[in-house]
């Protein structure tokens, strides 16, 4: 990998990848990244040894790859800003703005560019994230690779076919880190009333979610003959999961990502609106 990698927008997920990317031995003289702040820029000078840069511009005309990392909210007059100068070399757009699809980036950059977008979850920022990627018909598949090597740097990445999918990544992975801290929080809010001391109940509770995920990402068995192995017949285990399934926990998770999954698409639809059609 020798592209020159620049990031439009410097914030925490563009930070963890440019870590990431650093740490996976890429070459720090090809990175560079753009923040309006000067406290900022000289602050991912010292920390990371990257080029920080006040230009947008400045930086996406010297990159064979630029990762937008701005708020979506910011990223149609940000394309707008940056059209004329990626037009000039058609560097690949890697987009990790939430929500807008790849047809309005376009069409903000000017057209017919190789658009790859990626939807990245917060565990990123601490190297375990997982990421889903669409790329739209124009990206190679030089393109592709090199956009993938760039979400691994901060954790696993898998490819869907169909842009609406992402949809599905956000309802999934996306939103899940929120899903999985609420149970999190529910069961050691459990064991405090139980009798456990509250950091005894939040490390048990912790180091069970930890093994638990371990256990699954380490076996080629489904989700299901895991739990099966870990219910003995009358046991602990089973009464706690006939609450469950009396308590309709499968249909409620499956109402829950159902409608982050709506949501995601509503969004979409409200961010990829023309500036002059909202006013």
């Amino acid at each position: 990998m020798d592209a020159t990698i620049a990031f439009i927008g410097a914030g925490n997920m563009a930070r963890s990848l440019i870590g990431g990317l650093i740490n996976s031995s890429y070459d720090r003289q090809r990175l560079l990244a753009t923040d309006p702040n000067e406290d900022a820029r000289q602050q991912l000078t010292s920390t990371l040894g990257i080029s920080a840069l006040a230009d947008n511009h400045e930086a996406a005309g010297k990159a064979d790859v630029v990762v937008l990392a701005v708020k979506p909210q910011q990223l149609q007059a940000v394309c707008r800003e940056l059209a004329d100068t990626v037009q000039q070399h058609k560097p690949l757009i890697v987009s990790i703005a939430a929500g807008i699809r790849s047809d309005d980036i376009d069409r903000w950059l000017g057209g017919s560019m190789a658009i790859v977008r990626a939807m990245p979850n917060t565990p990123a920022l601490v190297g375990s994230g997982a990421s889903g990627l669409y790329a739209n018909a124009a990206v190679t598949p030089e393109q592709k690779e090199l956009a993938e090597n760039i979400l691994r740097a901060v954790g696993i990445t898998v490819w869907v076919n169909k842009e609406t999918l992402l949809d599905a990544v956000t309802a999934v992975s996306g939103s899940g880190p929120a899903y999985f801290f609420l149970f999190m929080e529910a069961l050691s809010e459990a064991g405090e009333r139980l009798g456990l001391e509250a950091e005894d109940a939040r490390l048990l509770t912790l180091q069970t979610a930890l093994g638990a995920a371990r256990m699954a990402m380490e076996s080629e068995e489904p989700f299901a003959t895991l739990r099966q192995k870990v219910t003995s017949p009358g046991g602990t285990t089973e009464a706690a999961l006939k609450v469950f399934g009396r308590e309709g926990c499968s249909e409620i998770i499956d109402q829950a990502a159902q409608a982050a999954y709506q949501r995601a698409g509503e969004l979409a639809e409200q961010l990829g609106r023309d500036t002059k059609e909202t006013n």
